[in-house]
């Protein structure tokens, strides 16, 4: 049975698939369920924006991550599920340690993810934050593969 259900979010179709998949089984296993969303800092950080306010544009990117957390909270509340929601900070990290990192600390036994499914030149150039999560995890993994391109 999973208690911790752990959701990466984006704002993506896939993504909201793969949350009201989450909060199926949520429902289902009366499970708590935690939406993360990474915002990336670094590339804002320094170097090269001497026209830019960094902090303004961090706080930007903040904002709009609050939001996609908050539109698939809503989403959540939709599926009758009230999750927890936390802005993860990456510092040019690998996205997928910085959701590991997370996930263990808040002791998730099962993360559930959108993947888009790229192979070729776009998983080349896209990476995948999937397989990365899946080469770095001991806790099951649920990917929800959308059927419609995003």
């Amino acid at each position: 049975m999973y208690n911790r259900i752990f959701v990466p979010v984006d704002d993506s179709q896939t993504s909201k698939q793969a949350l009201v998949e989450a909060c199926q089984l949520a429902k289902t296993m009366q499970a708590g369920v935690r939406l993360v969303h990474v915002v990336d800092l670094a590339q804002f950080g320094w170097g090269g924006t001497e026209f830019l306010d960094a902090s303004e544009l961090q706080d930007s990117i903040k904002q709009a991550g609050g939001q996609v957390l908050e539109q698939a909270s809503q989403v959540a509340r939709e599926q009758g599920v009230e999750p927890e929601m936390q802005i993860l900070e990456s510092w040019g990290d690998k996205i997928s340690a910085v959701l590991m990192d997370d996930a263990n600390a808040w002791g998730a036994d099962l993360i559930v993810m959108g993947t888009h499914g790229y192979s070729g030149l776009m998983h080349i150039l896209m990476g995948s934050v999937a397989e990365g999560l899946l080469k770095l995890t001991d806790v099951p993994v649920l990917l929800v593969r959308s059927q419609e391109e995003d």
